[in-house]
């Protein structure tokens, strides 16, 4: 055996961000990575085979965090990478004045590390309800190491 120390880092799970699938199984609906992006298919058509081709699947879709639309188009043999995509509720906590959020995990701890969403609708519906004491669930969005609000729900409450 050598003296030489090793020493290895980690900072992820070793869990991929993606998984393959064959591009004629992605349905519109679906999730599909396109441009390192992941992104929601809103329209999937597919064109016949040439003399020597392949079939090819025209992919439509939405990145899930900026809103851009994207476009794709693969031979239906081919594999596409798939991110996982996970949506966990919150309850909102506090509202910084630098625009970040602060929310109670299932386990009792904080996630003190998202900012307010870019859009305005969920912005303002967050902070009417914060400010009139509603309890407020937040639905945050995350794939391929991105994390986003999505979605807000107020749940009774209130003063």
């Amino acid at each position: 055996m050598s003296d030489e120390e090793h020493h290895f880092e980690s900072s992820e799970s070793g869990a991929s961000k993606t998984y393959p699938q064959q591009a004629g199984n992605i349905r519109k609906g679906g999730h599909i990575v396109i441009k390192n992006r992941p992104c929601k298919v809103v329209e999937v058509s597919t064109s016949k085979t040439g003399k020597h081709g392949h079939a090819k699947c025209h992919f439509v879709a939405i990145d899930i965090f900026t809103a851009k639309k994207l476009e794709d188009i693969v031979p239906s043999s081919h594999n596409c990478d798939v991110p996982h995509v996970n949506r966990v509720d919150y309850q909102l906590i506090d509202i910084t004045e630098d625009g970040f959020v602060s929310l109670l995990t299932d386990s009792g701890g904080t996630k003190d590390d998202l900012k307010l969403p870019t859009d305005d609708a969920l912005t303002t519906q967050m902070r009417s309800g914060f400010d009139e004491g509603k309890d407020v669930v937040v639905s945050v969005m995350s794939s391929m190491g991105e994390e986003q609000i999505c979605a807000v729900k107020e749940v009774g409450g209130g003063k």
